[in-house]
C-alpha cells in the first residue's frame, strides 16, 4: 500500500474527504518524526512503538572486494510490532 492508498482508506473508513484524511495523516507522521529526533519513544497501544536506539560502530565486509571495513556507530529508527497487530 502506497501513501495515496493509505490515504483513500483512512478517507473511506473516517468517513472525510480525502484532503483531511492527507492533512491528517501528513500531521500524525510529522508529530511522530519529530518526537523521534528528540529520542522520544511512541507507544501506539495495540500497533506497536516506535524508538530510537544506538547501533555500535562494527567491522564489516565490502561484498565487492572483500575488503574489511569499519562501519561507524549510529542511531537508527526500531519499530515493534504490538501483538494484537499481528492478530
Amino acid at each position: 500500500m502506497n501513501k495515496t492508498e493509505l490515504i483513500n482508506e483512512i478517507a473511506a473508513k473516517a468517513v472525510c474527504n480525502k484532503a483531511v484524511a492527507k492533512a491528517t495523516l501528513e500531521a500524525t507522521l510529522d508529530t511522530i518524526a519529530e518526537a523521534l529526533k528528540k529520542e522520544d519513544k511512541v507507544a501506539l497501544i495495540g500497533f506497536g512503538t516506535f524508538s530510537v536506539v544506538e547501533k555500535e560502530a562494527r567491522t564489516g565486509i565490502n561484498p565487492r572486494t572483500k575488503e574489511k571495513i569499519e562501519i561507524p556507530a549510529r542511531k537508527v529508527i526500531k519499530f515493534k510490532p504490538s501483538a494484537e497487530l499481528g492478530k
